[in-house]
């Protein structure tokens, strides 16, 4: 199982980024995934921020991101994405994608650092 996490930067406040999180040696169609983040200071608590069904796309968002954020998955390049809008410094992180159950082996993160 291998989960690699990519798209992170340095952006200006009311910025965009889009990340992605590349899947192999399960299979990703079958999963509900979602992604999280670990804040600076907080590097115990890796909080989620938005999910994805596996049968139907439907999906699901932290409050404070919704509206914001958009995730989604294309599950013949068994690849997921999480397009980021409207960045504000609270958004500085390490990103990270897992199943919604976080059964799989964590990833290295791709850090993101929203500048104000």
């Amino acid at each position: 199982v291998h989960l690699m996490e990519s798209g992170g930067g340095l952006v200006q406040s009311e910025g965009s980024l889009r990340l992605s999180c590349a899947a192999s040696g399960f299979s990703f169609s079958n999963r509900d995934m979602s992604w999280y983040r670990e804040a600076p200071g907080k590097e115990r608590e890796r909080e989620w921020i938005a999910s994805i069904n596996q049968f139907d796309d439907r999906t699901d968002y932290k409050k404070s991101v919704s509206g914001r954020f958009t995730i989604s998955r294309d599950n013949a390049l068994n690849t997921m994405y999480l397009q980021m809008s409207r960045l504000k410094p609270e958004d500085t992180a390490v990103y990270y994608c897992n199943d919604v159950l976080m059964s799989l082996n964590w990833g290295q993160g791709t850090q993101v650092v929203v500048s104000s």
